[in-house]
């Protein structure tokens, strides 16, 4: 297994786990990143000053990934924690641990003092996983994601 920055070639695979992540717990609709036309372009997305996005790969195919982008209208010194996402086949080893602490780490050296982030309640076991981490939830939305089935909101302090 390798972990490594996002490449301009790990866009098809990429969309592709999102997409079926998505479809696999019931939330393949609009207002998720399902209908958003830059899970397809994800590397071109994180080429955005601020933002980095790590894939994890086993055998040449990816499997997943998570990244920090300085979403539009986020409070002043916070950055969001996107796109986490893995296959079936390699959760509840630490990957999305190990992911989710690449990407708070790069926020934290890029000097943000938080960081955010968006999900639905039927995605149950990665919401256990950002509370392990030190995530809380919110009452309401920040910024302006476009995402508008997400209705859970959580916040940690770097």
């Amino acid at each position: 297994m390798n972990i490594r920055l996002i490449q301009k070639e790990d866009n098809l695979g990429l969309a592709k786990v999102i997409r079926e992540v998505l479809t696999e717990y019931g939330v393949n609709k609009p207002g998720t990143v399902f209908t958003d036309p830059t899970t397809d372009a994800l590397f071109e997305l994180f080429q955005m000053k601020d933002s980095a996005y790590f894939v994890v790969e086993l055998n040449g195919e990816i499997l997943g990934g998570c990244g920090v982008y300085p979403t539009k209208g986020l409070p002043k010194g916070c950055v969001e924690l996107v796109k986490i996402y893995l296959h079936h086949s390699l959760r509840g080893q630490g990957v999305g641990k190990q992911l989710m602490q690449l990407s708070i780490d790069v926020a934290r050296a890029r000097g943000f003092i938080s960081i955010y982030l968006e999900t639905m309640p039927e995605l149950s076991n990665a919401i256990g996983l950002y509370e392990m981490m030190g995530f809380q939830k919110l009452n309401s939305s920040l910024g302006d994601s476009g995402h508008f089935a997400c209705d859970l909101w959580m916040l940690k302090q770097l």
